[in-house]
């Protein structure tokens, strides 16, 4: 196999032709496909605004973030281009627990030739900067100071990163890429949702060459990715399960928009009662596991107001599982 720091993109994919944008434009793509490179997720839909920010990252080296609300899918959106180009990919989530050693790496006791000898292990960033790697920072907007700063330097375009502690001064790989992923656009916790977001340093912000949102899907191609995820339901009951599903989902949005809803369910959660209503062969009970349960008491006959409306239907109150769904386990 080849040493993926010598892969080199060789062909050049045409965006409409793979992304179904209407665009004149075509990007580097690898020919080779690497361990590293995300699984390819064909019912993926594409936001067209999105998609061009990123493929602009990957074809002329732009630092990219993507913002939206939880589950609109922003790093997947970045790994199924990726997936599409064979361009390797490795996210890093920036929790409370990621640290600057994490980051750019440590002294660590090694044994070599039946000796204990102590050896710079280098962290993810050192390691991903010289390879052609697409590195995407995951909830950027939570990340410790100390460690956004770390990533400052490598924001600029041909940014080289400094290893102090080896003396040493490393150059990216032509072919690295960064992105990043945000809820909040840097300006902290401002609507209660996201809790452990922080203020993010303006000039580490205005480092970022592209930024763009990513919005929930119209529903129509929702409902059609959560069939693409759950076959069982592509039939013309389920489909109609699946449009209703949708919409209540809509309601929940436009609710908690509105202050009439602390939480809300995004397409994942669409997904995850699909799913769970094959499981339990019951949609109310499905319904209660998958979203129901995390609301506040004092908002579910909201909730339940929603889904009578969806499915012209009560909301069947949670009770003990009969029979049925106890041979379906």
């Amino acid at each position: 196999m080849t040493d993926l720091a010598y892969l080199q993109p060789t062909q050049r994919v045409n965006v409409r032709e793979v992304f179904g944008i209407d665009a004149d434009m075509t990007v580097p793509a690898f020919a080779e496909r690497d361990g590293h490179v995300p699984e390819l997720d064909r019912a993926y839909r594409f936001n067209p605004q999105a998609t061009l920010a990123i493929l602009a990252g990957f074809a002329h080296n732009r630092r990219v973030v993507l913002q939206g609300l939880h589950g609109t899918g922003k790093s997947t959106h970045i790994e199924q281009v990726a997936a599409r180009l064979n361009w390797p990919c490795v996210r890093v989530n920036l929790d409370g627990h990621i640290s600057r050693l994490d980051l750019v790496g440590k002294d660590a006791i090694v044994l070599r030739d039946g000796q204990q000898v102590t050896e710079f292990q280098e962290g993810i960033l050192p390691w991903a900067l010289q390879r052609p790697m697409a590195m995407v920072f995951d909830e950027y907007d939570a990340g410790r100071p100390d460690v956004m700063f770390v990533i400052q330097r490598v924001l600029e375009r041909e940014g080289s990163f400094t290893l102090l502690d080896q003396k040493r001064v490393i150059q990216p790989h032509p072919c690295f890429r960064l992105f990043a992923t945000m809820n909040t656009l840097g300006q902290g916790n401002l609507s209660g949702l996201y809790h452990g977001t922080q203020l993010l340093n303006h000039a580490q912000l205005d480092r970022w060459n592209l930024v763009t949102s990513l919005d929930y899907l119209p529903p129509a191609e929702e409902a059609a990715i959560v069939l693409a995820r759950v076959p069982a339901l592509d039939t013309e009951q389920g489909r109609r399960q699946v449009r209703a599903m949708v919409a209540l989902a809509s309601l929940t949005r436009k609710g908690f928009a509105v202050g009439d809803l602390s939480l809300l369910m995004s397409p994942r959660t669409v997904i995850t009662w699909a799913e769970n209503t094959e499981i339990f062969q019951n949609l109310d009970v499905a319904f209660h596991l998958s979203f129901l349960n995390k609301c506040e008491p004092a908002e579910r006959g909201i909730v339940a107001e929603y889904f009578q409306r969806c499915f012209d239907a009560e909301l069947q109150a949670w009770a003990e599982p009969d029979m049925a769904l106890h041979h379906a386990l």
